[in-house]
Formats: structure tokens, C-alpha cells, sequence
């Protein structure tokens, strides 16, 4: 078994956004674990994603156990994404890239697991080709100017496509007052019985329809709220609110819709529980972060559209039983890569972070490891 040495990566340079959210000043490191492999390794692979504490991820044992150097990263926003804004955790990414390439790597690989997944197409696409000159809001950073050394493949595990993407599939368009999440329209409602499950295609339509029109009612008020900030320099220029109803994926409750072997429910419990828990996906937010992240016109943080833009190698694969990813999310991913270099695997019965399923986790290293050496990535 090996034994984590604990890094301290120097943070990029944090720009003006954080001053208002305080996170960058607090600390100046990012911290990640690393496995080593036993007699040393020419590779890293490292898992991300934009605030999940991946310190102690699960595959970082067994990749170092078959042969290259597994590193788990943090961005600055570990266990809370209320402020996230996912220029700088591009940033975050190309700070700990660049600190495994000073130490010597001549391979480093990006493994985005579930919400990483957008993340790290995101960070390669920007690393090849940048483009993106600020936040959604119009802040820094200018990822034109940033360091971003390219990483030599790509992983997309249990991801979804992006966090604004996912989280308007998420969103619950019943909602009809943003203040009171009690007041709902029942012809929208996917756990009003009448509607399903199984849910018409009828309804389906309407109800992705509603969830889209909702987010962009959210994104108006929020570049409202910020045009009226803007005229007065001298107060903060950015605030917190609440989103209610940000579980409500009819998928979750018709297995039919995107077929695979999971259950009906979420990882939080059941649909209807979940939905309004503070906890799950987006409850708390800021106006910037809410641009930067969750808005879906607004996003910069698309999966497919970046990953139209790589070159690299890319594996994905999903788990045929995970409640969060479907096998949708990792068909759209697979065909965004525009060359051949690619491949998709499915973990059969393999749940979102393969909790209590070992044996799946060794299957899922190997196909990894197997697959750095068919390519010939692995140094």
C-alpha cells in the first residue's frame, strides 16, 4: 500500500474576482496527495474536480500500485463552491501542472471525475488554445496570459458535462416564486403522481423547456443585481442568494429516460427529499459565481465544446449503475472528441464513486493503465 505525501502547490495568481469572494488571500497554497508508485514513476495522473476534497480519492492507492505517480488535487474552493468562479480553478489546474512538470514528469494525465469532467476539457482546451480573456462577468482572469501547460491525456470518469449543463437538467421548473419553493405549478411537477413516472415525451419537452427558462430568469436578475452594484463602487460588488429545487432530473425517478442498470433516486436519498436539502447541487451562490458557473448561457465551462478543441487522448467511461452520470453524459463527451484517439468504456453495475465495489475500482485502474500504454502516453 503506499503512503500520500501531502503537497503544497503555490496558488496562480488569484485577480480581482477573489477579493470579493475572500478565498484566494485566505490561503496561498492548493493541496493534493500523492501516491508514488513503487520504484518511481515518469507519469502522474491526477484527479480533479472544482470543489470536492480529493485528497484521499479512491483510485490514487491503486493507480500507484500498478505504476505511475496518482495525485489527488484540490482547487482553492474545496468544500465550498457558493464563490466558485471556474476561470480560477483553470488556473488552479495549470498552478499544480506546472508544479508536477518542475518535478520532473514527462507525462502528466487529467482525470476529470464527475463534475471535473468539464473542468478538466475546459482547462486542456485553454491549455492548447486559449481563448477565454474573462469571467462571464467580465473579470479577471485572462486565461490568454495564464500559464496552462497542456497535459498529454484525458480522462472523463462518472462525468458529467459541465456544471451549468447538468445543473439545469437538475433544476426544478414546478418552482414558480424563487423566494417561496412551496408555490409550484403542478403541470410541471415531476413528483406530482399525474405526470409520472413514466413521464410522456409530451412532458419531457415541456419540462426541459421550463428548466431552461428558469435558468435564464435567474441569470436576468443576476445581471440586474449586478448593473445596480456597479453604481456604487464603495459597497461590495458581489452577493449571496439561494436557489430552491436543484434535484429534479425526471431521470432520477424514470430509469426509461437514458436507460441504464442504477436505481431510481440521487445520492442524497430520495428525488422529492433531496430536492430542497441545502446541501445538494447549487443551493448557495453568488452573483459572479452564479455567471461563472451555473448560468447556462453564460458558462464558459461547457465539456463537449472544449473537448471539440483537444488533441490529446481522451478515455471516458461511466458506471452503468451511477444515479448522477448517465450514459448520455458520456456518449456527448465521446463524440465531442473531434479524432481518433479515443475510447469509451462502460463499468458494468459501477456506481457514481464506486463506494463498497473494490473490485470495480482495480477494474477501472486497470482499464486505465492498460489504456496509457496502448497509446503510449505512459512514460
Amino acid at each position: 500500500m503506499s503512503t500520500p505525501e501531502l503537497l503544497g502547490i503555490p496558488m496562480a495568481h488569484a485577480g480581482r474576482v477573489d477579493v470579493y469572494s475572500g478565498v484566494a488571500r485566505i490561503a496561498g497554497k492548493l493541496w493534493a496527495a500523492m501516491h508514488r508508485a513503487p520504484g518511481g514513476s515518469r507519469t502522474a495522473v491526477a484527479v480533479v474536480h472544482p470543489s470536492s476534497n480529493f485528497l484521499g480519492h479512491y483510485l490514487l492507492g491503486p493507480l500507484a500500485e500498478r505504476g505511475v505517480d496518482a495525485v489527488g488535487l484540490n482547487t482553492r474552493y474545496l468544500g465550498n463552491d457558493s464563490t466558485l468562479i471556474m476561470e480560477n480553478c483553470v488556473l488552479d489546474v495549470g498552478a499544480a501542472v506546472g508544479f508536477l512538470r518542475e518535478r520532473g514528469y514527462e507525462r502528466v494525465v487529467l482525470v476529470g471525475n464527475s463534475g471535473g469532467g468539464g473542468l478538466a476539457a475546459y482547462y486542456q482546451s485553454q491549455a492548447e488554445s486559449p481563448t477565454v480573456r474573462r469571467t462571464p462577468a467580465g473579470d479577471p482572469p485572462d486565461l490568454t496570459h495564464a500559464a496552462l501547460p497542456p497535459v498529454d491525456a484525458l480522462v472523463e470518469l462518472m462525468a458529467h458535462p459541465g456544471r451549468a449543463i447538468v445543473y439545469s437538467e437538475w433544476m426544478d421548473p414546478a418552482i414558480v416564486d424563487e423566494h417561496d419553493p412551496s408555490r409550484r405549478d403542478a403541470d410541471l411537477d415531476m413528483f406530482d403522481a399525474r405526470n409520472g413516472p413514466p413521464y410522456s415525451a409530451e412532458f419531457l419537452t415541456r419540462y426541459r423547456d421550463a428548466q431552461l427558462a428558469r435558468n435564464r430568469r435567474i441569470t436576468a436578475w443576476v445581471r440586474e443585481r449586478l448593473a445596480e452594484l456597479e453604481k456604487s463602487p464603495d459597497q461590495a460588488q458581489d452577493l449571496p442568494f439561494v436557489v430552491h429545487g436543484t434535484t429534479a432530473d425526471p431521470r432520477f425517478l424514470d430509469i426509461t429516460i437514458d436507460p441504464s442498470d442504477r436505481e431510481p433516486g440521487t445520492l442524497w436519498g430520495p428525488p422529492v427529499e433531496a430536492n430542497l436539502l441545502p446541501a445538494t447541487l447549487g443551493h448557495h451562490t453568488s452573483l459572479r459565481s452564479w455567471l461563472s458557473q451555473w448560468s447556462v448561457d453564460d458558462s464558459h465551462c461547457d465539456g463537449p465544446r472544449h473537448l471539440a478543441r483537444t488533441t490529446v487522448p481522451t478515455l471516458v467511461g461511466y458506471g452503468t449503475a451511477d444515479q448522477v452520470c448517465f450514459p448520455g453524459h458520456a456518449r456527448s463527451l465521446f463524440d465531442a472528441v473531434p479524432h481518433d484517439a479515443k475510447r469509451l468504456f462502460a463499468v458494468e453495475g459501477g456506481t457514481h464513486y464506486l463506494q463498497g465495489q473494490p473490485e470495480l475500482v482495480g477494474q477501472v485502474a486497470d482499464t486505465i493503465i492498460g489504456w496509457l500504454e496502448e497509446t503510449g502516453v505512459r512514460a
